[in-house]
């Protein structure tokens, strides 16, 4: 059975996620980029449908989806907007997935039903000296009776700005080294705990990325995801989830500037004929289209083995490396296609191209990418 094979459900979900991108969130886009800001009735409506607590089960409000639904609703909002893909990817794939994991029968209880009817999760990992070095934190948590006191900041957090609950991650044990990092729910209200500065992006503009900025937080004990000093396995663990859903936003992203390319060379005329017609043309879409495919072919592939309970670290490292690189070539040469009009706001393009680049940098950069292949190879 090829990859790209969707059953009859995951058709009309896939049907469903892109009719509601083409007729409610495409009206938006713009706008949105330039005041660099989502609209809330958009998170309202994506939480109506479901596409904000897919996996999580029936019992606990969700619709009991898979993870491979996820990735579908990722990519058809990525063909329109990235950056509204990027609230329903953040969700998903690691908030979400993090508590149903790794969360106790109360933590589910309490935070899963809120996240699956109205509540935007963020997940806090990053510092000004831990990226690609993730588990070089300096944030520490101390404990203190019957809670954990937390000290320091985040910084590029998606969905910052909305979100009500936070997995987040600081040191309970700096002797142990990245053995002490710890994971928390850490709810919005919680004394001690403020968003600050928002970033100005180039892309995903309306997407919120800011700063968080822990004074003296107080986190009860039972708030602790896992165990004390398990952080660093539950990041690991939701970021290779993670990484095939941005796999997935970047084979979205390219499809919509694969589409915008396709339908300008076919109404474009120049020397008496369509562009589309020229040879050059005709080969730049094809390899496109194939590098689209492929790209898909690698995310399906990898999301199918994270349903099946099979291994896909290096599948999820490949669809993740590869896709984006294939969204910021195919968005690029999609701006050629368009000539001059291309690098406007007045079509859309550019603003995917814009969106592309953080692709290979977020959530592991190519090179960590790459570095995960190899070691799978060289073992």
């Amino acid at each position: 059975m090829s990859l790209t094979h969707l059953s009859d459900d995951e058709k009309l979900f896939r049907d469903t996620v892109r009719r509601f991108a083409a007729e409610e969130v495409a009206p938006h886009v713009r706008r949105m980029d330039e005041a660099a800001a989502m609209d809330k009735a958009l998170i309202r409506r994506m939480f109506d449908l479901g596409l904000m607590g897919v996996e999580i089960p029936e019992v606990h409000g969700g619709p009991g989806g898979t993870f491979f639904d996820c990735v579908l609703a990722i990519e058809e909002l990525s063909a329109v907007d990235p950056a509204v893909a990027v609230v329903a990817d953040v969700q998903n794939t690691i908030v979400n997935n993090a508590i149903i994991r790794w969360g106790t029968d109360t933590q589910k209880s309490r935070y899963l039903p809120l996240l699956a009817v109205g509540t935007v999760g963020a997940y806090a990992l990053s510092e000004a000296g831990s990226g690609s070095d993730a588990f070089a934190l300096a944030t520490m948590a101390v404990e203190d009776g019957d809670c954990y006191v937390l000290t320091g900041r985040k910084l590029w957090i998606s969905n910052a700005a909305e979100a009500g609950v936070f997995v987040l991650f600081a040191n309970s044990n700096p002797s142990a080294g990245y053995r002490g990092i710890t994971a928390f729910l850490v709810e919005r209200a919680f004394s001690g705990f403020s968003v600050g500065k928002k970033e100005d992006k180039v892309g995903l503009r309306a997407s919120s990325t800011c700063e968080l900025i822990l004074d003296n937080c107080r986190v009860p004990k039972e708030n602790v995801l896992g165990k004390a000093g398990q952080g660093y396995k539950i990041a690991i663990e939701t970021l290779n989830e993670g990484r095939i859903g941005i796999g997935a936003q970047m084979v979205g992203l390219a499809k919509g500037a694969l589409g915008h390319a396709v339908a300008y060379a076919k109404q474009r005329k120049q020397f008496g004929q369509t562009i589309g017609s020229f040879q050059g043309v005709q080969f730049d879409l094809a390899r496109m289209a194939t590098d689209v495919e492929a790209a898909r072919l690698l995310v399906y592939n990898a999301a199918r083995l994270r349903d099946a309970c099979q291994p896909f670290v290096t599948e999820a490292a490949m669809a993740k490396y590869f896709s984006s690189e294939v969204a910021e070539k195919v968005a690029s040469k999609a701006i050629e296609i368009h000539g001059g009009v291309g690098i406007t706001k007045e079509y859309p393009v550019e603003k995917l191209w814009r969106d592309s680049k953080i692709g290979r940098i977020y959530e592991g950069t190519s090179n960590i990418q790459l570095m995960t292949i190899a070691k799978k190879l060289l073992a």
